[in-house]
């Protein structure tokens, strides 16, 4: 299977079917310990990102990130537009300089997961989207390093942003308003956690449906 961007609606389409059908519940988990509004600012650079599917489409991967970055830090707004849109401009630029395929976007994906932490001034065990990313990152290279068969690695993938959300329960949040609640924010599952999940299971089940798909 190839990776081309013409992969992209189907991509983007995934994200916003998966954010949408658990809307209700990750606004319930924000509004436990966040400001409320996680969901409704995600959905508003993802419907930007569906209009612009097409023409992304039409980009090498080096653009499309670029692009993709830059429609979310316009159109997200607060702490996710900034960190996702960090993800996807820093994954950009280290395209740039390698081929990009299966082995070699393990590290892509990294090095943008690094530049996330470093725009939040967070890591890992701070109760964020981070202990999604960081894992899965973590995860994807030693995969692709043991050579494992891409089904295995996207499998693992899934498996790991989900223990990563779960993970998120009983940590205290150390960054924004979730912060201030201190002992009283266990308990709850991070808003941000759970829809970096359920954005990379669903990423995880179009492209497993392209791999597996009858020539």
């Amino acid at each position: 299977m190839q990776f081309v961007p013409m992969l992209l609606p189907s991509l983007i389409q995934a994200l916003a079917n998966a954010i949408e059908t658990d809307a209700d519940e990750v606004t319930a988990l924000d509004q436990a310990i966040g400001d409320g509004d996680h969901v409704i600012n995600l959905q508003r650079g993802i419907k930007a990102l569906m209009a612009q599917r097409d023409e992304l489409a039409e980009l090498d991967w080096v653009l499309a990130w670029q692009k993709i970055g830059m429609i979310l830090m316009t159109e997200v707004g607060g702490a996710s537009g900034s960190l996702y849109g960090t993800l996807f401009v820093a994954m950009s630029k280290a395209a740039r300089e390698q081929p990009l395929n299966v082995q070699t976007f393990a590290d892509i994906f990294s090095i943008g997961v690094d530049a996330v932490k470093q725009r939040g001034k967070a890591d890992a065990g701070e109760k964020t989207m981070l202990d999604v990313l960081i894992p899965v990152a973590a995860n994807m290279r030693l995969d692709v390093s043991d050579g494992l068969a891409l089904i295995e690695v996207l499998e693992n993938v899934a498996r790991t942003a989900i223990a990563g959300m779960e993970s998120t329960r009983d940590m205290l949040a150390t960054k924004g308003r979730a912060s201030f609640l201190e002992e009283r924010s266990r308990g709850h599952i991070d808003a941000g956690a759970k829809t970096s999940q359920l954005m990379i299971c669903a990423l995880v089940e179009v492209l497993t449906k392209q791999l597996t798909a009858p020539a």
